[in-house]
């Protein structure tokens, strides 16, 4: 099976390498520069060091070749460039089904993956070309180093889902399956939201029984939003759900857990930014998230809070006393 996975981040060179494990991958990226680099060194410096690329994996940075007789595509851009690389692969008439591992909401409209996809590319029940989403609690870093790694893969058939998990399962990747792709792509898009907040409680000093409470709370948000669109409870407490926002939350590559911990310590977003070196999904998805609560009238503060320090220049300690200073409520979802 002839895969091509779009992205040379780290994730999806990530992806690109543990797939090519068993089928032949062709890794796209845009930057002509970027994939000659990874040509000559077989492997990507620039975003996941020296872990060398297999026999299997080719690289190409012009988009038609690229997906040329491929039979399953792998969007890993980030969620800002998803809907044009979509219409990228409409305009060139290609009809494989495509799967995403961004995680996020798009800046402006608040659609997640999901919704992006039927727009650009239709009904599959009407076109016959499946989508759907791989997600989980995951890190570029440790899925090279063959560390063990667990993912969701939902999608819109059944079989089509089984079929694609099995393909890519194997070694040191479990893959499960869902049918659930409205609640995959809430939990992986506000996670990273949350995991901003953490790191701002770490970057203060509030202790693990802070970042346990914020985890927990977190959550209920998220299930609340994801279930206002249709999304699956149950969804909201597996690796999509519970298990992804717990990674980002604790892990040392979390980008979005470093943005908040460089936010604590009183830098101001834009240099946090300059700083990172990686996309950090979190940071343009609050905004795009409290909008969409509003019209949903879902409550959701610790996410609200979030948004006033990164678009409204709101101090941390602030925003924590805000939250901490909310009317006492009943623990529900």
């Amino acid at each position: 099976m002839k895969i091509t996975v779009l992205g040379a981040g780290a994730w999806g060179t990530a992806l690109a390498m543990q797939i090519s494990q068993k089928h032949a991958v062709t890794l796209w990226a845009r930057n002509a520069g970027h994939i000659s680099g990874m040509r000559k060194a077989r492997s990507n410096p620039l975003y996941l060091g020296d872990f060398p690329f297999g026999d299997q994996l080719m690289l190409e940075d012009n988009l038609a070749s690229a997906i040329k007789g491929a039979e399953l595509i792998l969007s890993v851009v980030p969620t800002s460039g998803f809907r044009s690389t979509l219409k990228e692969i409409k305009s060139l008439n290609h009809k494989a089904s495509v799967i995403w591992a961004n995680k996020g909401l798009e800046t402006g409209t608040a659609k997640l993956p999901h919704e992006i996809a039927m727009e650009e590319l239709g009904d599959p029940k009407k076109t016959g070309q499946h989508w759907g989403g791989l997600s989980g609690p995951s890190f570029a870093a440790e899925l090279v180093r063959s560390l063990p790694t667990a993912l969701t893969l939902a999608a819109t058939d059944e079989s089509f889902t089984q079929s694609l998990a099995s393909m890519i399962h194997g070694n040191n990747l479990r893959v499960y399956t869902s049918q659930d792709v409205i609640g995959v792509s809430v939990g992986g898009a506000l996670k990273n939201v949350i995991a901003i907040a953490a790191g701002i409680s770490d970057g203060m000093g509030f202790g693990n029984n802070a970042r346990a409470a914020l985890i927990t709370r977190g959550l209920a948000e998220i299930t609340r939003f994801g279930m206002s669109l249709g999304g699956q409870k149950d969804t909201f407490t597996g690796l999509t759900g519970a298990g992804d926002l717990i990674l980002t939350c604790t892990g040392d590559y979390s980008r979005n857990r470093e943005v908040g911990l460089r936010l604590a310590k009183g830098q101001i977003i834009d240099d946090v930014l300059k700083g990172l070196g990686h996309v950090a999904e979190g940071v343009y998805t609050a905004k795009e998230v409290v909008n969409r609560a509003k019209a949903l009238h879902v409550s959701m503060p610790i996410t609200h809070e979030v948004n006033q320090v990164l678009s409204f220049g709101k101090s941390p300690k602030e925003a924590v006393i805000d939250l901490l200073g909310r009317e006492q409520k009943s623990e529900v979802y």
